[in-house]
């Protein structure tokens, strides 16, 4: 039986995403037809959870405004909000604990109280929760990591298991060689209760930096190593690939790139891009590799290759947005400009 309750970490500025994060929470930035928490919270969903604690830290209101029946993504929704950052384990005890029906303390009713999922709010995974929850019961972990591979470990944790899974080093952020390549921490955990007491309170703390490499000096630390899709959607290329992802096959599901509420001219030139609602690309315009939020409007003869056009924006004829260009709310990229890896 999947666990009944998760925490996902939700609460971080979204600074490498500014300015599309200047007014709203990067997890509830679309990813194609709906909000990014909501492809992480369906995920869970279809597990069989159905009571999701957001901790949340910045622009918080925006979530309950999103979600006002307490339901997203066919999960009950809680919130947590940090009075001040308390880095990964922090958020964690701290949401545990709010969401807890006493002080702080595992009481009767408690949903932290026993077995529960921890995820990073901006991963998205086809990997199979099912068989990470199986590692962790058959080993009686305490902690067990979803980790898949990558070329480049630098931005994540590293971590090292034997044959049965055990952790046996966890380097976080590693540098130089050691970055190379090797199976990283995709920031999806299965959690004990007893974990939530190795972390200390009044303080920020790192799960990654203090508290797995304790579980892993205990040898009650283990990954699951698997090579479904995974993404983390929090920079401009990646959150790039999120959308174009998933509606060029490469997921499990597929969805329609242009809205049936965009108006796309057929005139239009539009490969390997997402058109979101209420969006508009008239006649000799041209997408490659791009995402347009919902109401911007793309002109035409204008061209916008690898870039987001926020909500509202609105790129004149003519004009050319290329390299990892973001543009915010409301943007006017004016008649005949050219922008490359700008954030306006």
């Amino acid at each position: 039986m999947s666990p009944r309750s998760a925490i996902v970490l939700a609460g971080g500025l979204g600074t490498r995403l500014r300015p599309l994060t200047e007014r709203r929470p990067k997890q509830m930035l679309p990813i194609v037809d709906r909000p990014m928490i909501e492809h992480v919270v369906a995920k869970l969903a279809t597990e069989g959870t159905d009571d999701v604690v957001l901790s949340l830290g910045y622009r918080p209101d925006d979530f309950g405004a999103a979600y006002p029946s307490g339901r997203c993504g066919g999960a009950g929704l809680r919130y947590a909000t940090e009075p001040e950052p308390l880095g990964t384990a922090g958020a964690i005890l701290f949401a545990a604990r709010q969401a807890s029906t006493g002080n702080g303390e595992a009481a009767v009713g408690d949903p932290f109280a026993e077995t529960f999922w921890a995820l990073n709010g901006d991963v998205l995974t086809d990997a199979p929760l099912g068989e990470l929850l199986e590692l962790h019961r058959s080993r009686a972990a305490e902690a067990t990591i979803l980790t898949i591979p990558m070329t480049d470990a630098s931005r994540y944790g590293l971590v090292e298991s034997d044959g049965s899974g055990r952790v046996r080093r966890f380097v976080e952020k590693p540098a130089g060689a050691a970055a190379a390549s090797g199976w990283i921490n995709a920031g999806v955990y299965v959690l004990e209760p007893s974990l939530l007491a190795r972390i200390p309170s009044g303080r920020p703390v790192s799960m990654e930096r203090e508290i797995f490499p304790s579980v892993a000096a205990d040898g009650a630390l283990y990954a699951l190593r698997s090579e479904s899709y995974w993404i983390d959607a929090g920079t401009p290329a990646s959150y790039l690939r999120a959308n174009i992802d998933l509606t060029s096959g490469r997921r499990e599901m597929s969805l329609r790139p242009l809205s049936p509420r965009a108006t796309v001219s057929p005139a239009a030139e539009v490969a390997r891009s997402v058109v979101m609602e209420r969006a508009v690309v008239e006649a000799g315009a041209r997408l490659e590799g791009s995402v347009v939020l919902p109401g911007a409007r793309i002109a035409a003869g204008a061209v916008v290759v690898d870039s987001v056009v926020g909500y509202d924006a609105v790129v004149g004829p003519g004009a050319a947005v290329a390299g990892f260009t973001l543009l915010g709310d409301g943007v006017t990229v004016a008649t005949g400009e050219s922008l490359q890896g700008a954030r306006r």
